[in-house]
């Protein structure tokens, strides 16, 4: 299975990677790769989906009942304190897998994605109201399933700045570094020439319009970040890019410390990430736990009997 990024903050949204920022990196990591053995295991061999529960992966739990279920059965509730549900066919959800190898791993990609959004959202006691938007938003989805597992995405965050708040743009935290990303992307006949530092153009047939540049923004970024990491004492390289995957951008010379990345460049920068190899590293980790703590979080607390587990299986998204 290919690896696949982690969504460690999303907005304002709590989330589990602020609880514990050591912690969960490795947990996603070793849940994924558990996950996809047991679901491949069972679309190889499809006998397995009418093996006892003891004679599955002892780590992995298995869909036999909601999450409210498995809490009731836990502390013997009696019956009249819950409504009444019946436990799905063990492995139910396993009835209808796909038939090729890469119609299952698209299958288990959008499984994932639904879990990392909600690792993204809530942690065991509390929660945040999601925007159903953010399940269909195509670059969110784009990031977190083309990138490898250990890249640390903090999607458009809102840090909270002298109890202020204040959105910057997207982060990737690699092993080797923070790159601050703006993404522009117009309609594909739409030519973008880089301006002076106030505004660009767009250039489409016959029609000029401006923008403000998105060098504003990413400068805006970076100096939030830096003093964050400098008030730590945290020395971790921080680049910017301007990044478009369907437009070219003209400029006459590259802006300070900044990548102009256009339609043309896209394929070499995007897979030089890819290719990227080295496995997580403590100062990235020291780095996105400061910047998690500077973060604004917006959550409620969890009712007790929707009380959250520590570890689950992407399957429980589902109930």
């Amino acid at each position: 299975m290919s690896p696949i990024a982690q969504l460690i903050k999303l907005q304002d949204y709590i989330s589990r990677y602020e609880w514990d920022t050591f912690r969960y990196p490795t947990q996603y990591i070793r849940l994924k790769k558990d996950n996809w053995n047991k679901l491949y295991s069972i679309w190889e061999n499809p006998e397995l989906l009418n093996k006892p529960e003891t004679e599955t992966e002892p780590e992995i739990e298995q869909p036999t009942m909601s999450r409210f279920s498995r809490l009731k059965a836990k502390w013997k509730r009696p019956k009249e304190e819950a409504p009444d549900q019946e436990p799905v066919q063990e492995n139910s959800e396993y009835s209808d897998l796909p038939d090729t190898e890469l119609e299952l791993k698209h299958y288990f990609l959008d499984k994932l994605f639904r879990f990392q959004i909600k690792w993204a959202t809530s942690t065991v006691t509390e929660t945040s109201f999601v925007k159903d938007n953010y399940y269909r938003d195509p670059l969110l989805k784009y990031l977190l399933q083309r990138f490898p597992d250990t890249y640390l995405i903090m999607y458009l965050p809102i840090f909270a700045i002298k109890k202020a708040p204040v959105e910057t743009e997207i982060l990737l935290i690699s092993p080797i570094g923070i790159e601050i990303i703006y993404f522009l992307e117009k309609s594909p006949d739409t030519v973008i020439m880089a301006g002076d530092e106030r505004t660009w153009t767009l250039e489409k047939g016959n029609e000029l319009t401006k923008m403000l540049s998105p060098l504003i923004a990413l400068k805006r970024s970076e100096n939030l970040v830096s003093s964050i990491l400098a008030s730590h004492s945290i020395d971790f390289p921080i680049e910017k890019t301007v990044l478009s995957r369907t437009n070219s951008i003209v400029y006459a010379t590259e802006p300070y410390h900044t990548k102009i990345i256009g339609q043309k460049d896209y394929p070499n920068w995007f897979q030089e990430k890819r290719r990227l190899t080295s496995p997580l590293k403590n100062m990235q980790l020291k780095a996105a736990e400061v910047l998690l703590k500077t973060c604004q979080s917006t959550s409620i607390k969890r009712p007790e009997w929707e009380a959250d587990r520590d570890t689950e299986t992407f399957q429980d998204v589902e109930e």
